[in-house]
């Protein structure tokens, strides 16, 4: 079988005391978005870092298409793009500058660089700003800038950190309809991001890492199925939530998540757990729902279940 392009064995990273990477095993195959997750200080970046040959492991291998980013780090780096967090493009130049630089940086011919800086304007919706000053940019535009100056090589596997950080809603979908065009053209993406649903939403598949180890992996649908469906059920009577807590949690054997402000309840639900049997118990107790529904829980219930740490914390 064909190795996936992106492969981790047994990384292990240590800074001082601090161990940042502890046999982290990872496998991405070409084509596809592989998000990230993880709380703060959970050994992303230094993850990234590694991948992307700015960092050597003190044990275990990692390989881009075969070669040991180590051993082969200048073969890698022409394989690779990274965008940070942060647009690193030259404010003072103007967005085709800024391209031409950087084709000039990589050794494209002055011609070259300047044939594919037009082609990646055209492409991602910047040619009528092209000849404006950078300094003038709407955030979304800057974040796109900067993640096709990594485009310059058309590598073939992009690591993105957190790429729509700080971003209103319509760039942040202009950013992830950028990064499905570039998957669609044989592109491998890693993501890492502090939103869930840019995850949910991106991402073939999704690797939880805390504590220097990949904990969770697998599509999202498959992890959000690990932890079993979920019951919410909206009380007529806020002031019964406590009651309704403690009705619900013998029913499923569950620990209920309550909003004593809104009148709703939260709870994982047991397999045999029927909604007429939800219904039921509550009507015996005297407790009127305004409504009962079964869902799919969410990646931020995912996340909290496996680290025990909120969205908040992811980093």
């Amino acid at each position: 079988m064909t190795e996936p392009i992106v492969v981790a064995e047994g990384l292990r990273k240590s800074f001082g005391g601090t161990h940042a990477l502890r046999g982290l095993d990872l496998a991405v195959p070409a084509g596809r978005v592989c998000g990230v997750l993880g709380p703060n200080g959970a050994g992303k970046t230094t993850l990234i870092r590694i991948l992307a040959t700015l960092a050597d492991p003190d044990g275990g291998a990692a390989r881009i298409a075969g070669h040991d980013v180590v051993r082969d780090a200048d073969r890698v780096r022409a394989l690779i793009g990274l965008a940070g967090q942060y647009a690193a493009v030259d404010e003072k130049l103007t967005g085709r500058g800024n391209l031409r630089m950087f084709g000039r940086l990589y050794h494209l011919s002055r011609a070259d660089a300047r044939r594919r800086a037009d082609e990646l304007l055209e492409r991602f919706g910047l040619m009528e700003a092209a000849d404006r000053q950078v300094a003038g940019y709407s955030g979304g535009m800057r974040r796109r800038l900067d993640l096709i100056t990594s485009l310059i090589l058309r590598p073939r596997v992009l690591f993105l950190d957190e790429p729509t950080t700080g971003l209103d809603p319509r760039s942040r979908n202009e950013i992830w309809d950028s990064v499905r065009d570039l998957v669609a053209d044989g592109t491998t993406v890693l993501l890492t991001t502090q939103y869930l649903e840019e995850a949910d939403r991106l991402a073939d598949s999704i690797a939880v890492v805390d504590h220097g180890r990949v904990i969770a992996a697998g599509t999202p649908d498959e992890l959000k199925g690990g932890i079993g469906d979920r019951l919410d059920v909206v009380l007529e009577d806020r002031a019964l939530v406590g009651r309704a807590g403690t009705v619900l949690g013998a029913l499923t054997g569950g620990e209920p998540e309550t909003e004593p402000d809104t009148g709703r309840l939260s709870l994982p639900l047991a397999g045999t757990v029927r909604l007429a049997d939800v219904v039921r118990e509550l009507d015996r107790a005297g407790i009127d729902a305004a409504d009962v529904s079964v869902r799919r829980p969410t990646l931020d219930e995912v996340f909290l279940r496996l680290t025990g740490k909120t969205k908040e914390s992811v980093r």
